[in-house]
């Protein structure tokens, strides 16, 4: 494995994937965690800002292995690669975390697939950018 390649593409995952979290948890569907029937099943947001270095840990682990397995599986099919990797990152991680969420606390219905298409974004984002950075130089 290209190690060098392994972690650009690891700090890139991260940074994208906190940018887009940022922006779709605050600025897309930050009026929709105002409305009481999704406040009812969350923790007070004062609540939620003292576990926030979990969730920047288990992001950093996310696109530690996100990473780490686009790596090892890398086939070097060009961007199409990362698009196709994303997709089913998405459906396994975010789709299925969203659905069991949904079985387990009361969200309304609307919010998890507005998490599944945020992830599935997300996700394909994240593997067009490890695509780039595994991406061969062209010969000159």
């Amino acid at each position: 494995m290209n190690w060098k390649k392994f972690w650009i593409a690891f700090l890139l995952v991260f940074v994208a994937y906190l940018a887009t979290n940022m922006l779709i948890h605050t600025v897309i569907l930050g009026d929709t965690y105002l409305k009481p029937e999704v406040q009812n099943s969350m923790r007070p947001e004062e609540e939620m800002g003292r576990y926030f270095w979990v969730r920047i840990v288990t992001m950093l682990v996310f696109s530690f292995f996100f990473t780490y397995i686009f790596a090892k599986g890398y086939e070097r099919k060009g961007l199409m690669e990362g698009v196709r990797y994303g997709i089913l990152i998405a459906v396994f991680f975010f789709f299925v975390g969203s659905f069991d969420q949904f079985v387990t606390y009361p969200i309304p219905y609307f919010l998890v697939w507005y998490w599944t298409i945020a992830g599935l974004v997300q996700a394909v984002l994240m593997g067009i950018i490890a695509a780039l950075v595994y991406k061969p130089k062209s010969a000159a």
